[in-house]
């Protein structure tokens, strides 16, 4: 092992943790956008109840294995930079209302390019060229100056808060893992599909993994691999300067894991028999949807994350920052759903 570059293994870690996430997206119906359209416009709510399964599995596999040890959440940008709720709310905002826009967020746009789809091959490398002009481009300044990210001066996260009130860390800790997955489990129709209960234990453990596994190379690196799980913004960015100039930007965990993500979805659609190359016919849909892009690209590095690098791993680290910004990227997302759907008209 001690042969092998640290990126090298850290982008092993995300390639085995994305490719889990993917074929759980093809063969679990998981997925953000899906669950949302799903659960208010066809009164079909398993694939919202997933989530809390994805959830409650993701947060106590975390936070108890950051008890034993194996995890160090202080080490995550999620506890490392102070939050700045602002930066939560509008970024969220401006990332659901963008997802809607585009009918995928990231990650849903990497599993359905891994199906054939061409047109999410063009959110992809928008949304990733977007993130990066928000993140180290043209608008890096601006995005600095009106939403700093400094360094936090001491214990953060709903925990260490909780804490401070009284509450105990391990009933902290259990209450919101139980939290969702009793709220999951509690719908019947959720509980008659076992391949989605099953992909619901599998996705959420592959967020755990990658913080486990990335935790390890933090510590045997000395620092130089970060502790981090499954994001689709900035990671996105990363992989394509990776696929352009390898040596502008190595292989890395983002890397592996936006490559799994793909990996596991055309892995799943072929087994599914899903697999067919599709493309955009209407040229103001395509417009629609690389506009959307461009806004979930930058509303995602405002946010410093997506609906599950803050929606899921955020949450899953028990950051302020998760669940703050999952309600605004579905608050977001409901009002471009809207707009789409019904026009914003009464009834």
């Amino acid at each position: 092992m001690e042969a092998v570059p640290t990126g090298l293994l850290a982008a092993l870690v995300g390639l085995s943790g994305g490719v889990v996430l993917g074929l759980a997206a093809r063969l679990g119906d998981f997925c953000t956008l899906g669950a949302l359209e799903a659960a208010v416009y066809g009164g079909d709510q398993r694939r919202m109840r997933l989530w809390g399964l994805v959830l409650g599995v993701a947060i106590l596999g975390t936070q108890l294995l950051a008890l034993a040890g194996l995890i160090d959440l202080g080490a995550t940008f999620y506890h490392a930079i102070s939050w700045n709720p602002a930066a939560s709310i509008l970024g969220g905002l401006v990332f659901g209302y963008g997802m809607a826009l585009a009918g995928n967020c990231g990650f849903g746009a990497l599993v359905r390019f891994g199906g054939g789809d061409l047109r999410s091959l063009v959110i992809v490398v928008v949304l990733g060229i977007f993130g990066f002009i928000a993140l180290s481009g043209p608008l890096a300044p601006l995005r600095e100056l009106v939403f700093p990210q400094p360094a936090a001066t001491g214990p953060q996260g709903i925990v260490h808060d909780l804490g401070q009130l009284g509450v105990a860390l391990l009933l902290t800790v259990l209450a919101l893992g139980l939290l969702p997955l009793g709220w999951a489990l509690s719908h019947a129709p959720l509980r008659a599909q076992p391949k989605m209960l099953a992909w619901g234990v599998a996705a959420g453990l592959a967020v755990v993994w990658c913080l486990v596994g990335t935790t390890w190379l933090f510590n045997d690196s000395l620092g130089a691999v970060a502790v981090e799980g499954p994001s689709f913004t900035a990671p996105v960015g990363r992989t394509l300067l990776f696929l352009m100039t390898s040596t502008a930007g190595g292989i890395n965990f983002s890397v592996g894991s936006v490559l799994g993500v793909m990996l596991g979805a055309l892995l799943g659609s072929l087994l599914r028999g899903l697999f067919r190359w599709e493309a955009c016919e209407d040229p103001r849909e395509l417009g629609r949807q690389v506009s959307g892009a461009v806004l979930m690209g930058v509303g995602g590095v405002v946010a410093m994350g997506c609906s599950i690098g803050q929606g899921v791993t955020g949450i899953a680290t028990l950051a302020w920052t998760g669940p703050v910004t999952l309600l605004s990227i579905v608050v977001g997302a409901m009002i471009g759903l809207r707009q789409l759907i019904a026009g914003f008209n009464p009834g």
